[in-house]
Formats: structure tokens, sequence, C-alpha cells
């Protein structure tokens, strides 16, 4: 069974190839990448970096300024709607599709089938968005199948909570603080009686709050703390017939947004009964609470979970000279039972991008903490499109401004993107060599893999401790451990400092005993993966090996053993 490797990407800035882009511009003005531009060719670029999946991400229809009045899509007051493309997260129909995406909008979901049979024949495997604890302000589904009804039809709108309401009512409150409920509208939003926001907001809420977006009841009552689960909410029941119909449209798994908000009842309840009927489907959960990850994993029988709290945000520290390489043993131990379940990544839409002004300002700088989140075990790891190019994020397009991050909200195109397709060709003209390095390195640490046995389903063991802080390691730039199966080893040294390192490294006698390895006085071949070099060297238990590690890189020792 391979790796699992995900390439995310949002076809609204994946094939958008305009050069003249204007902040806060309309689609009209900047354009907007389809379903159709992720093309044969660019799915075998994502293949051959080493991918197995690929993340559509902002493919549900979803709140936006622009008008599809003659297709049928009623429009979205202004005031309720972020940016000009508006939020990916904040869904018009979890049945339909985003109209942007579509060459022809009155085949957007055939468009999108298209490219999900597309993606299979290139050997890859779709994942899609989730979003299972909000809904846009204006909800409505022109595309559900007969018998469904919208959220809210039956609901009793004169009381805050009642089992079977969709939506959390507030009575009579303005919509909302600081937010000019008018904008460009002939009258202002108003919404009586007035939802409570996505985010929790029970009142009126503000800019900081998810405004364009309303909460689902999954049958918790917020005031009396109260949980209702049975008879089963109606919510549950609607959101499972959501993922059974998109399950049965080709996709191959579900990253679920914020399922911390969403009680792990309605997971347990939901995820074994698509599993039944589709068991090859994949669920991978956004979630920022470590304490509940088990809960998660055990109870709500989500596959995969985000490391974000944890080895993400360590390795950010380590990278910016705020932490110590120490830290990383420190939090590996923290999900030790459930490794294979977390899932890895230094980018996403969410976060700043590396070479940005706010990160490290150099996408080389984090080829350490890309070794170490690509390597450490067999967990699923995760690149966002443009990092394999060392895309800086800081633009300013709009609703999002210069903060490191390519914007969700706005129509855009990405630089290095629209260079490396170049038309189309994939053929790197339009690259600079930097750029070209950076996706070689990427294309070869990526495909090691699944390439590499030991990488692919090898055991784990940290050296760490076998390593204490001297003048030949210093244990807070360096960090190093083993992987192996019963007929390879691989040693891995990283290191993040801003200089070559000369460190002598130690396997203790127990890593030997660990994988049932030979030692010998005796010299042996090794490779260094990542650039073919051979080595010679001793295994010898307790024995310093001498090696001399890049700056914010690293070496991947490959060593027979059988």
């Amino acid at each position: 069974m391979a790796r699992i490797i995900i390439y995310q990407l949002l076809p609204r800035l994946f094939g958008n190839e305009n050069e003249n882009c204007i902040a806060g511009g309309t689609l009209a003005q900047n354009g907007c990448g389809k379903f159709n531009d992720i093309t044969t060719k660019s799915l075998k670029y994502i293949r051959n970096l080493g991918a197995t999946h690929v993340w559509y991400t902002g493919i549900l229809e979803h709140t936006t300024r622009t008008n599809y009045e003659e297709y049928g899509i009623e429009s979205t007051h202004p005031a309720t709607v972020k940016g000009e493309a508006g939020s990916p997260y904040a869904i018009k129909d979890y049945y339909d599709v985003d109209p942007d995406l579509a060459v022809k909008v009155e085949k957007r979901r055939e468009e999108y089938v298209a490219l999900i049979e597309r993606t299979h024949k290139a050997g890859l495997k779709v994942i899609m968005d989730f979003i299972p604890n909000h809904v846009a302000r204006h909800y409505k589904s022109d595309n559900r199948p007969e018998g469904t009804f919208d959220f809210g039809t039956f609901d009793d709108k004169n009381c805050f909570f009642a089992g079977h309401n969709n939506f959390y009512y507030l009575g009579e409150q303005s919509y909302g603080c600081n937010i000019d409920a008018k904008d460009v509208a002939d009258e202002p939003y108003n919404e009586n009686p007035l939802r409570a926001t996505g985010n929790d907001c029970f009142g009126t809420p503000s800019r900081n709050d998810w405004y364009d977006t309303v909460k689902l009841n999954y049958g918790i009552d917020y005031r009396s703390g109260n949980r209702r689960f049975s008879p089963v909410p109606d919510t549950w029941v609607k959101m499972l017939k959501i993922l059974k119909y998109w399950a049965s449209q080709g996709v191959d798994g579900f990253r679920c947004d914020m399922v911390e908000m969403t009680p792990v009842e309605f997971w347990a309840w939901a995820l074994p009964k698509v599993k039944e009927e589709y068991p090859h489907l994949i669920f991978i959960g956004e979630i920022y609470q470590p304490h509940i990850y088990r809960t998660f994993i055990y109870d709500g029988h989500f596959d995969y979970l985000y490391d974000k709290v944890g080895l993400y945000d360590t390795l950010r520290s380590v990278m910016c000279g705020r932490g110590s390489a120490n830290d990383i043993t420190y939090t590996l131990q923290h999900t030790s039972d459930i490794r294979n379940h977390m899932l890895t990544f230094l980018e996403n839409h969410d976060e700043q991008r590396i070479a940005s002004d706010f990160f490290a300002t150099d996408a080389k700088r984090a080829f350490a903490a890309l070794i170490v989140s690509t390597t450490i075990d067999s967990q699923p790891f995760m690149l966002y499109a443009g990092e394999e190019l060392g895309e800086r994020g800081m633009d300013k397009e709009g609703y999002s401004g210069v903060d490191g991050r390519t914007t969700i909200f706005d129509y855009w195109s990405v630089d290095t993107l629209r260079r490396v397709r170049n038309g189309g060709t994939y053929n790197q003209d339009l690259l600079t060599e930097e750029e070209k390095e950076l996706l070689a390195y990427h294309t070869r640490l990526l495909n090691l893999c699944n390439s590499e046995e030991a990488l692919k389903s090898g055991r784990f063991y940290d050296l760490q401790y076998a390593n204490p802080h001297s003048e030949k390691y210093d244990s807070n730039r360096i960090y190093s451990f083993l992987r192996g199966t019963d007929n390879e080893l691989l040693l891995i040294v990283t290191n993040f400092g801003n200089t070559t390192q000369e460190c002598n490294v130690v396997i203790p006698e127990e890593a030997f005993a660990y994988f049932s390895t030979y030692t010998s006085e005796e010299e042996i071949k090794a490779i260094e993966l990542l650039t073919q070099k051979e080595l010679s060297i001793k295994l010898t238990p307790n024995a310093p090996l001498h090696l001399e590690v890049p700056a914010n890189n690293g070496v991947i020792l490959k060593l027979k053993i059988k």
C-alpha cells in the first residue's frame, strides 16, 4: 500500500493565467481557473512530484459576489460575502459545485465529475472538502436529490435550540457590529431572527467573526450544555446523505473542516455508515485540540488528523530559531501511539507560506523540516500548490492583504503556478534556476517516500537521546533518527542551522537490537539518497559516525544490513 502524499490545490487559482490581476478585482477583471484547466499534463506534473492524492479545495458552491441568476442560482447579499470570490467555506449548496470553476456553468457538475475521472486515469485519487459545522447565510440547494429538504425548512424559529432544528436562533438582533450591512447593495442585509455564526458567536457578530456563515445544530444546547442525540438529530441525517452523495460521484476521501466543532458522536454514527458502502474512503480531520485526538480517531473513526498543534508548530519554531531540535523528540512522544494517523504538512491555505516575509523568507530553509515531515514515519504528508516552487504569498489580492498567505477569498493568479504551467506545457522554461532546484528537491524527496521500503513502511527510532548536546553534536540544531525494515536501514540526520555542521552521530547498541541488524568493524557502502553519493562507513554500536550535514538540510543514508 502506497504512502499517502496529498497535493492541495484551489482550482480557482491553479489554472488562472492572468498576469495582470488587480486587488479586489471581479471575475471579469481577474479571471478564474477552471476544472478543465487541470489537464492530463497538469495531473502528470502532480503525479511526477510523488503525489498519490489531490485535494481539490473550494469545490462546493459557496457565496460569491458574482451574479449567476441567469443559471437559476440566487445571488448573495454582498454584506455576507468575504472578498469578491467569497469563502470556499461558506457553502450555499452541498449538492452543487462552484459555478466559477466551470467553462459551461450549466454543465458544472459534469465538468467536476470529468475532472474526477481524469484524475483517476492519471493514477491519482481525489480528496474534496466536507464542511460540517456551518453553511452560508444564503444557503439554498438547487441540486438536492428528490426527497431531501434544505437546512432550516422545518425549524421552529421561535426558540434558541430544538432537537430537530438545523440552526440556532437568537431572536431580534442586528446582523453585525462593525459590519457594513449594506455594502454595495441597495438595501442592508437583515436577518430575523438572527442565527448564530459558524465560529460559535451566539450574539451580534463582528468583523472578526465568521459572519458570512451560520452554525449548524448537531444536538447540543450551548446555553444549557445539554446534548440531545436521541432521536438522531435532523442535521446528522442530512449530512450523512451529503457524504454518500459525493462518495457516489467517485471521490476517494474527504478533508473535513473544523471537526472539533461538531460532536464526535456524529462522526461515530456517520463514518461507519459511509464506509460500509464505500470502504475505500479516507477521512481527514482538521483539528487543533491534541487532548481529543484519540477520541476522534478511535471513537470518531477518522483515518487521519491534522498534525498542526504539534509537529507543524514545533518545526516552524525550530526553523525560525525560537525552539530547539530536541523539541521534535518531545513533540513526537505525545503522538507516538497514533503517529500513523497524523497528517503532516509545512503549508496549507490557512498557514503562511514558508518563503514569505512572515516565516522563513527563503524556501530552502525548510529542507530540514521537509525531511522530518516526510520521513519520520509512514503517516501521510501534504504539499500545498506552489510550495514546491517557493511561492512567497506576498501579494495584496483584495480581501486578503499582504499576510504571507495565498488568498482563498479573491479572484487571483499565483505567479509561480502560472509560470510552471506555461500555457499548459509544464516545460519549466519560465522557472528561475532556484525554482527548478526547489522543484527537483521536492520531487526527489517525495518520490523516495514510496520507492524506499524503509520510508514507506519501516519502523522509527529516535537517536536524539543517544546524542546529547556536545561540540560535535549541536542537539539544538541537529535532529537524527533511523527508519528501517528487516532488510535495510536508513540513517537520517537533519541540520536546522544556517551553516554546514560537522557532527558525530552515535547509533546505540539498543538500536541495532531493535532493527535486528548486524554490526561490523568492516567498512560497508552507504548511499546518500538525496544526492546519490556513495560513502564508506562502519556500523559499530556506540562509535561516533562522522558526517557533514548541509545547512538547513539533511542527509538520508541507506545502509544495506543483510
